[in-house]
């Protein structure tokens, strides 16, 4: 199994392709899943996108299974939901840590999922995490968190197969809203 070593902002469409073609045959002999991971801004239509993917996967009858970051089933997750919910005012380390455990809390499912055979279809993961620290800055325009800093605490997490970004258009995601 790949892991995260250098998350990248895009990777070329024409990796979900290639992603079943890079599942690897488990210690059990059964064929490794796809891990196919879907970024982008607010609003681009990600989980939209996830969930036809999702049904297409079935339809083809590939054991397939979505997961979504954050994962507020979770006990770690449930205090990010508490988190967003309260717009209390928390240090940006420690929210950026509480999103990198929430992933780090279902890595061992993540994993175990892929080595059963099953593809998996995420709506966000590390990179997320990585873009939503690292653009915050302080008044004047002073980076609050570093990029590597953001990056740090995913090392090691189970690295998606394919990485789909969708773009949208700045007037259109204001349209959108949210």
């Amino acid at each position: 199994m790949a892991f995260i070593t250098a998350p990248s902002a895009r990777s070329d469409s024409s990796e979900l392709s290639s992603a079943s073609s890079r599942a690897m045959a488990s210690s059990s002999g059964k064929k490794r899943g796809a891990f196919i991971l879907l970024e982008g801004v607010d609003r681009c239509g990600k989980t939209t996108q996830c969930s036809l993917l999702l049904k297409h996967l079935l339809s083809l009858s590939i054991a397939t299974v979505a997961l979504r970051f954050p994962d507020r089933t979770t006990p770690v997750g449930q205090l990010i939901d508490s988190y967003l919910r309260s717009g209390a005012d928390v240090d940006d380390r420690a929210v950026h840590l509480l999103f990198s455990a929430n992933r780090w809390e279902v890595a061992p499912t993540l994993a175990q999922t892929l080595a059963d055979g099953n593809t998996i279809v995420c709506d966000r993961y590390a990179y997320s995490g990585v873009a939503f620290s690292s653009a915050k800055q302080k008044e004047g325009g002073e980076d609050i968190l570093s990029m590597d800093w953001c990056k740090g605490p995913d090392f090691g997490l189970p690295a998606p197969d394919a990485v789909l970004f969708l773009d949208l258009d700045q007037d259109e995601a204001e349209k959108r809203g949210g």
